[in-house]
């Protein structure tokens, strides 16, 4: 099993930090393999808002056992849209460094297409 980690938090509307302040979005950094790497980003995030009171952001741990290589040819550069028949999804891996692999490999191989992009996701 793999497990990785993520910086999580943002602008809240109160110290209760469950809702997100309005015109502000919770942020998900990451990932990152070891913890110590996450609490890195972590005390710099917190250290960034040390002054608003209601800026929280923690580390979430993440374990899975599979991962995808994931994306295709988009129909514009905000990337939120597949073309038609053009959407990937190659997997399962059983170590992210074997889905990085071919990750970079579909990547590089699509480097002139501005409407190209993938990642690495565990579904």
């Amino acid at each position: 099993m793999s497990e990785q980690y993520w910086v999580v938090g943002g602008v809240y509307t109160s110290t209760e930090f469950n809702t997100v302040a309005p015109g502000s979005n919770l942020s998900r950094l990451g990932p990152f393999d070891t913890y110590d790497e996450a609490k890195a980003v972590w005390r710099a995030k917190s250290m960034e808002n040390v002054d608003e009171a209601y800026a929280r952001f923690h580390i979430e741990k993440e374990e899975h056992d599979e991962w995808w290589v994931v994306g295709g040819i988009y129909t514009g550069t905000d990337f939120k849209t597949i073309a038609k028949g053009e959407e990937e999804k190659i997997g399962p891996f059983q170590t992210y460094e074997e889905a990085r692999k071919v990750w970079w490999q579909k990547s590089s191989a699509n480097v002139d297409d501005a409407y190209a992009r993938f990642r690495i996701d565990h579904l």
